[in-house]
């Protein structure tokens, strides 16, 4: 098994091998290479499919108890600096590079049946690759500088699938944007790695850690100045993971293919993010300031998404926006000191939300059989309904995803959430309230989407509901950049078009195959992480923690609390039956008894518009202003030293003409002045 640990390096080599020598071929024999489509999407997979099968025998080595290993080799030297790189594998590192690579292939399985028709097929694939390669380098990363090598290689990967689509402006704003936004985190997280350094002189985690405590503890440094650093560490994880206020990236990432949404949104990108937190623990947990602003800023950004997502009719910003607010869940987990909380929820939520993303994308992709490759009519849930007599197995996944997200056990999400919102309770109550409240709203707005899409009559063929949704958009004041414009009814470039007919259908087997084997870690996987029989929690652990076993579970404090998380799921669940299943209450009459919060939640907040008048349209202000300057002033003075050179060399070249008695009368002339002056004088 050690042979094993030695070879780990391989698990990113591995994806990163697969990307290259498609990338090569694409680059070099670029027709010859799409025309091999399943032959390079085949040893894509197989590699990754390898990657795998060593981090599953990684991890299960993990479980049985061997120690973390690490292989380090020394990158660059000088004087009293030297620069380690190399790889970890502990019980966090196994248990993300499982998460990422069993996400990520069934992912690409899918991706075989979602793109089958997409010119741009095998070069997906090798992005794909690319991105998965980049988010295992990360999380085997055993220090900052490596870490952040493979961060943003992330982000870099994430513009490209993002804007996978760049001749739609829609997708080509929103890669940009997503690109920008991740940009002013990333700044930040320099700044405190560079700072950390300075102050501790390690980019190790541990060291790091211990260090700064040192330094703090004795007055060396002070604690002000080390909440500063961490803080700035933590700004990378606000933009990676869509936390308040850099979340606007999120939704927009929409304009990217469905299964590179289900990659981002689920296992890699925002994924990192949090685990980059859990990282950092070491740092962040003996400083309170620093805890509290991690916590309060996942609480809020887990009620913003939610109260967002609570009017959301496109189906995959709907499911973008519960990802916003399920990563506030595990970041909030985080900040409270729950860190095994926070990781089971990462991992559970990785699963469950992958296949709801999957299941968005077969609903599209059954939708454009009958309303072409609109990309507002194939995604808008007003349009939908009754899918469920069309679409079993993904009306039947995507309810099993709806209940896990929304904690009803025995599914997945209950046991991860519930533990998160014990122990808000314990830490402060009003975290908890907030968590348990966004929880009824995940319920409602969750079940919202499941009603609309799967039951009732189906919508597809009715002119004027289509009508609607066009004209709903097109009277959007601020559709904010890198939302779909109804003038851009081009077709989404995932399908070929084979003519419209009156009814979906269910998506191939290379789709519903990757849905059923995610439905099945969202029903089981939670049950790891059982309060009386913890396992999830005695495997991962937070560093430097000791596990202690309780001589007895407390199971009145626990049917308390899993009663409210439960009780207020249920109410979510019968509103949003009432009202979008029953038809029992109109949304309508709410939406305008209350306009205010109606125009609140389906603007988003007014962030995009805020942000666009401020660093949009602000920075344009400044940059115009700049150009002024620089024309009048700059060019000014420029164009005035040419002037001034110009008209004396012009007035100079008539006294140079080379006749000895003229320059006698000029010598004559000047000192005839100068007698005159100075006589006057």
């Amino acid at each position: 098994m050690e042979l094993l640990y030695q070879l780990a390096w391989l698990i990113p080599v591995l994806p990163l091998l697969g990307a290259t020598v498609v990338g090569i071929g694409l680059i070099s024999f670029n027709q010859a290479t799409n025309k091999l489509r399943q032959i390079n999407a085949v040893f894509i997979i197989s590699c990754l499919g390898a990657a795998l099968v060593m981090s599953g025998a990684l991890l299960w080595d993990q479980i049985q108890g061997h120690a973390s290993y690490s292989q380090m080799i020394e990158w660059a030297s000088a004087g009293s600096f030297h620069l380690e790189m190399g790889y970890v594998i502990d019980h966090l590192s196994a248990l993300m590079l499982v998460i990422v690579t069993s996400v990520a292939l069934l992912v690409m399985i899918y991706t075989d049946g979602y793109m089958a028709h997409d010119p741009g097929y095998v070069r997906f694939y090798a992005y794909l690759s690319l991105f998965a390669s980049s988010m295992l380098g990360l999380v085997i990363s055993p220090n900052l500088v490596q870490v952040y090598i493979f961060w943003e290689l992330v982000g870099m990967c994430s513009y490209l699938l993002i804007g996978f689509w760049y001749d739609r402006k829609a997708a080509a704003d929103a890669c940009q944007k997503a690109f920008v936004t991740n940009r002013v985190g990333d700044f930040g997280l320099l700044l405190g790695i560079l700072g950390l350094y300075w102050a501790t002189g390690s980019f190790d985690f541990g060291t790091i850690g211990e260090r700064l405590e040192g330094l703090v503890s004795s007055g060396v440094l002070s604690g002000a100045i080390a909440a500063i650093l961490a803080i700035l560490v933590f700004l990378g994880p606000v933009a990676k993971s869509a936390q308040f206020p850099l979340h606007v990236w999120l939704p927009d990432a929409m304009e990217g293919p469905t299964p590179i949404s289900a990659l981002i949104h689920a296992a890699t990108m925002v994924a990192a993010g949090v685990f980059l937190v859990a990282r950092m623990y070491p740092v962040f947990e003996p400083i309170p300031v620093v805890m509290n602003t991690i916590a309060f800023t996942g609480c809020f950004t887990a009620f913003l998404g939610a109260t967002i997502a609570l009017t959301q009719n496109d189906i995959k910003k709907g499911l973008a926006y519960s990802t916003i607010s399920q990563l506030g869940y595990m970041v909030m987990a985080m900040g409270i000191g729950a860190y095994s909380a926070g990781l089971f929820h990462l991992m559970t939520h990785a699963y469950f939300k992958a296949m709801l993303f999957l299941c968005s994308g077969s609903v599209i992709h059954g939708m454009e059989g009958v309303v072409g490759h609109d990309p507002i009519l194939a995604q808008d849930m007003r349009i939908m309904g009754g899918l469920r007599k069309y679409m079993p197995i993904t009306a039947t996944c995507f309810l099993i995803g709806t209940l896990a997200i929304c904690g009803i056990p025995p599914f997945a999400g209950f046991w991860s959430k519930d533990e998160i919102l014990g122990l808000a309770f314990q830490a402060n109550p009003l975290l908890w309230f907030v968590g348990w409240a966004t929880a009824g709203m995940t319920a409602f707005y969750m079940f919202r989407m499941y009603f609309m899409t799967f039951e009732g009559g189906f919508r597809g063929n009715d002119q004027e509901a289509k009508d609607g949704v066009l004209k709903f958009y097109g009277l959007m004041p601020n559709f904010g950049p890198g939302a779909m414009n109804v003038k851009e009814l081009d077709h989404e470039a995932g399908h070929d078009d084979h003519g419209h007919s009156s009814e979906p259908h269910e998506s191939p087997l290379t789709m519903t195959f990757p849905l059923m084997a995610l439905a099945v870690p969202s029903v089981l996987i939670g049950l790891l992480g059982r309060p009386w029989a913890n396992q999830f929690e005695a495997f991962i652990h937070a560093p430097g923690e000791v596990v202690e076993h309780a001589a007895e579970f407390e199971w009145g404090e626990f049917y308390i609390m899993a009663g409210n998380s439960i009780g207020i799921a249920l109410i979510g669940i019968t509103i949003a039956s009432l009202m979008y299943w029953q038809h029992k209450l109109d949304p309508k009459v709410l939406a305008e008894k209350f306009p205010s919060l109606y125009q609140l939640s389906l603007n988003k907040w007014y962030f995009d518009d805020l942000y666009d008048k401020l660093f949009v349209q602000g920075s344009r202000r400044v940059a115009r202003q700049i150009m002024e300057v620089d024309y009048k002033v700059i060019d000014g003075a420029v164009n005035l030293t040419g002037l001034v050179t110009l008209v004396s060399g012009e007035g100079l070249k008539y006294l140079e003409n080379g006749r000895a008695q003229f320059y006698a009368l000029i010598v004559f002339g000047a000192v005839l002045g100068f007698v005159i002056v100075f006589s006057l004088t």
